[in-house]
């Protein structure tokens, strides 16, 4: 197979293989941790989920980071990379372990959303570092091929981690706090994996770096409007456009998610453990749909572009995800999951080749991090949105035309800025 080909030239840059190595753990734990988050706020016996409380649990979640996300960008422009990796994954490494005991502990709701914002506000500054030190480690021959399996192979770590998270949950442990101690041990694996680079290799470069915290925000305000400014710029126009485009399809894949998880609760299932089972077979399934992207997406981003593999991806999303979506069943339900992990993750790979390769080394650490910061609030916007639409069974016809409507928008709006 290609891709099999392609991993193997990938993997003999040293710096990639263990660039990769961290992704591969911290992306495992987070599966890990996002899954025991998922139990324990919706799929707790004792709680009675609504898709409001779904909102409100992800504007706690991810609000509050969306204000600090363009300091962490300006951070990554002027620390070592490779530091930030190695002490964010023992923060989190501590974080879960303090979320595990207030998990069991039965303290208030509002403490234990403190403890889990702290380990997803320091997971942004991960993967938004991830992403602006890839072009470190391989060269530009090869930088839309590490473009899709990287980032892919960290969402298949991901899922693999939720699928371990599944099985420790429903069969060793009935206990959430054990399946986050689990990804606290793993977060520690990242930051040791870490080590085996050096500190330079990831970046930025000698004259950029700024050690002290104080030094490296005091000119936070001048560095994010040069960030914006080299953005709308007119060579990094493409670059700006496919943001747009991709948090849009964030925005879609965040409202069907929720209601996924409406109807894996109340609607498909009759107990609790049956509607986690459920979700976690979509959940793979939507992990393989990501794997067939990065095995498709290097091939059909060279024929077609990647602008327009965009606009083919939200194409296909508008036309089948109504198609799956209507009669609210099981096996269609799966099918979707898979088409929008393809249609998402194709549509993602896209997007971070052409912000990379438009994008200066010196600005990438702070443009990912508005990247993360633009999902996030398409995100907790896509919850808002359900909240309102979604009834108690999570059943919607309406959430699903409008989003098959945005979807169709954004492939329309691809489709006319990419025309020769």
């Amino acid at each position: 197979m290609a891709v099999v080909r392609d991993l193997r030239v990938l993997l003999r840059f040293q710096g990639f293989r263990r660039l990769l190595a961290v992704r591969l753990l911290s992306q495992g734990a987070d599966g890990v941790y996002q899954v025991a988050l998922a139990a324990y706020v919706v799929f707790s016996p004792e709680k009675q989920t609504s898709a409001t409380a779904i909102a409100a649990a992800m504007a706690v979640l991810l609000l509050p980071y969306s204000l600090v996300g363009p300091f962490a960008g300006v951070l990554l422009d002027r620390w070592r990379r490779r530091q930030v990796f190695l002490y964010g994954n023992l923060v989190r490494a501590l974080m879960a372990t303090a979320t595990a005991v207030l998990m069991i502990s039965h303290v208030p709701d509002w403490l234990f959303y403190v403890s889990a914002l702290c380990v997803t506000a320091v997971n942004r500054f991960v993967l938004s570092g991830l992403s602006a030190a890839l072009p470190r480690v391989v060269d530009s021959e090869r930088l839309v091929i590490a473009n899709s399996l990287s980032p892919t192979a960290g969402t298949l770590a991901a899922t693999a981690g939720g699928g371990l998270a599944f099985v420790v949950r429903l069969v060793f442990a009935d206990s959430d706090a054990a399946v986050v101690l689990l990804g606290a041990a793993l977060y520690l694996c990242a930051a040791l994996a870490s080590l085996r680079m050096s500190r330079e290799l990831l970046g930025p470069d000698q004259e950029l770096v700024r050690p002290g915290l104080s030094a490296a925000l005091s000119g936070t305000a001048n560095d994010l409007v040069a960030g914006v400014r080299h953005l709308a710029s007119p060579p990094r126009r493409e670059a700006a456009r496919a943001l747009a485009t991709m948090t849009l399809m964030r925005f879609c894949y965040g409202a069907l998610l929720v209601m996924l998880l409406m109807l894996c609760r109340y609607e498909f299932s009759s107990t609790t453990d049956d509607g986690l089972a459920l979700l976690g077979l979509a959940l793979g399934t939507s992990g393989a749909g990501f794997f067939v992207a990065a095995v498709l997406t290097p091939w059909a981003a060279g024929r077609l572009g990647p602008g327009r593999w965009i606009a083919v991806c939200a194409a296909s999303a508008a036309v089948l995800e109504p198609a799956l979506g209507l009669p609210f069943a099981v096996a269609p339900m799966l099918v979707a999951a898979f088409v929008l992990g393809l249609t998402t993750q194709g549509a993602k790979i896209a997007t971070d080749t052409i912000v990379q390769s438009s994008v200066d080394d010196g600005f990438r650490g702070r443009i990912f991090s508005v990247y993360d910061v633009l999902f996030n609030i398409a995100f907790v916007g896509a919850a808002a949105m359900a909240a309102l639409m979604l009834p108690p069974d999570g059943r919607s016809l309406v959430l699903v035309v409008t989003v098959a409507v945005i979807y169709g928008a954004v492939a329309a709006t691809m489709a006319r800025f990419e025309r020769p």
